[in-house]
């Protein structure tokens, strides 16, 4: 295969790199919150419940922000069961997900784990089964200091400073027939700027994101809703959320690994969308996306909980080519630095997630990897790239290169991702910076499964998939070259000359 060259300049810029896109997503969905994040029945439980060794693990991921308590599970969730003694909290009949909810894990219990983990918490309040009133009680237990009834309560149930909560989500998925409490946008548009309102009332430092349209199949919806929603809401949504679920039921690897052709695609026509209604407006403010649930998920779908507690739901096995697609989703933020700004993978643990846990033990998914590999790399600016090399047509999302790449500049460090999509075929890459040399190699890692794209982490063998370091690159006359194997993904970091 001939060499293919991404260039960038220092000058071609897109934006900061927001950290809060590399953020995650739990949700009360089978073994998520019990068997997964809490515990504290197993042997690595610590004083609090939580699972110390599935803590580690994410330690290693260096997730930003945290989204909960859903998903599907918000539309019917009432926050004031999740909080105070857990002897005296109600056991309820979840209906999202058909399953029994003990609510021995709730927002207090959340709080300290987004603490112990460095997380920023997100919270998706109820606007299917719940009032926007109870949504801006929430706010006030969370934000405020002492001296007011919810406020008050937080303090009695031992925590005597405010959260200091930023990020709230109006609602999930509410364009769709599955969700509890559905409704037109007109409705919900009214619903969520009632709630908006009260809520940034009691609190006026919190940033809203406003429900989207929940995925680009939504032909009916996605975009129009959007709109709509947008319109009416105006100024107080500060984001628009974005979903998006992919996979490879066609047993097609390199159709599949085309799909960040898709995902690039979504993000600008829901930037579009936002730019429109700012437009429109007359509005100084701008809108900016949200992509609050996204991951490879088609494999396991059973999601009927049967009336038990925390049952193994669409619990996803990952292999080679599911990781290289999760690269890709980065890759595609990174690339639209300018107008994504949080995004979190769904979810962390158990449920479509990179780890999974077997009574005490743990394993590692190879879709864990990508995250690692950006962990360190992710400060800095997004660079607008070029990719002159190689490619194929994909029957489902049109031609793309083999090289999939995004780079970030962090004044003297470039910082470059790049995956190749050949199944068969090494990519001789080459990177150039058109006004700066590339003066070292600082770090390089490289993500394969021995060339198959099915390779897969399991309990027995647990290292199929996984991360080495790259070791052919080669840095000469201020520019890079190096190889990358069939279906792979390199983080490679660089020092930049001196000016």
């Amino acid at each position: 295969m001939r060499p293919t060259t991404v260039y960038a300049h220092t000058r071609f810029q897109i934006a900061p790199v927001d950290p809060r896109i590399f953020g995650g997503f739990l949700e009360h969905i089978g073994r998520a919150v019990y068997e997964g994040v809490y515990d504290p029945d197993c042997g690595h439980a610590d004083e609090d419940g939580f699972r110390t060794d599935v803590m580690e693990a994410m330690k290693r991921q260096s997730m930003t922000v945290m989204r909960y308590p859903g998903g599907n599970f918000a539309s019917g969730y009432h926050w004031m069961d999740g909080v105070g003694p857990q002897t005296l909290r109600p056991t309820v009949r979840e209906l999202a997900w058909q399953s029994v909810e003990p609510n021995a894990f709730g927002t207090d219990e959340f709080i300290r784990l987004c603490r112990k983990m460095d997380w920023q918490p997100m919270l998706t309040v109820n606007l299917g089964t719940g009032s926007p009133e109870e949504a801006r009680n929430w706010v006030e237990y969370c934000n405020c200091p002492a001296g007011t009834s919810f406020a008050d309560m937080r303090m009695g149930n031992g925590e005597e400073m405010p959260y200091d909560i930023v990020l709230w989500c109006l609602g999930n998925e509410m364009d769709g027939h599955w969700q509890l409490g559905h409704v037109p946008a007109d409705q919900y548009a009214i619903r969520a700027q009632q709630a908006a309102k009260m809520m940034k009332d009691v609190d006026r430092r919190i940033e809203l994101v406003a429900c989207g349209s929940c995925s680009v199949d939504m032909f009916d919806t996605y975009m129009e809703w959007d709109r709509q929603v947008l319109d009416y809401l105006g100024d107080y949504a500060d984001y628009i959320s974005l979903h998006r679920y992919v996979g490879n039921p066609e047993d097609d690897t390199p159709d599949y690994l085309a799909v960040t052709n898709s995902i690039d695609q979504q993000i600008e026509e829901m930037d579009a969308v936002c730019r429109f209604i700012q437009a429109k407006r007359r509005s100084p403010k701008r809108t900016y996306l949200c992509f609050d649930e996204w991951n490879v998920w088609y494999k396991n779908h059973e999601t009927d909980g049967e009336g038990k507690f925390a049952p193994p739901l669409v619990e996803e096995v990952y292999n080679l080519e599911d990781a290289l697609v999760v690269a890709g989703f980065l890759n595609s933020f990174v690339r639209h630095a300018d107008s994504v700004r949080i995004a979190n993978i769904a979810q962390i643990v158990n449920v479509i997630a990179p780890l999974m846990t077997r009574g005490d033990e743990l394993l590692v998914q190879s879709i864990f990897y990508p995250f690692t590999m950006y962990a360190g790399r992710r400060e800095g600016t997004a660079l607008r790239t070029f990719v002159d090399g190689t490619g194929y047509k994909s029957e489902s999302y049109g031609r793309v290169n083999h090289v999939d790449a995004a780079m970030i500049q962090d004044d003297r460090k470039l910082h470059v991702f790049a995956t190749n999509r050949s199944t068969d075929a090494a990519v001789p890459l080459r990177i150039v910076l058109e006004d700066r040399p590339i003066e070292s190699l600082v770090c390089a890692e490289i993500l394969t499964g021995g060339g198959d794209p099915k390779a897969a982490n399991t309990f027995e063998r647990p290292d199929l998939v996984g991360k080495k370091p790259l070791q052919e690159i080669k840095v000469a006359g201020g520019r890079v070259q190096c190889f990358l194997p069939p279906l792979s993904f390199a983080a490679m970091t660089f020092e930049l000359e001196k000016w």
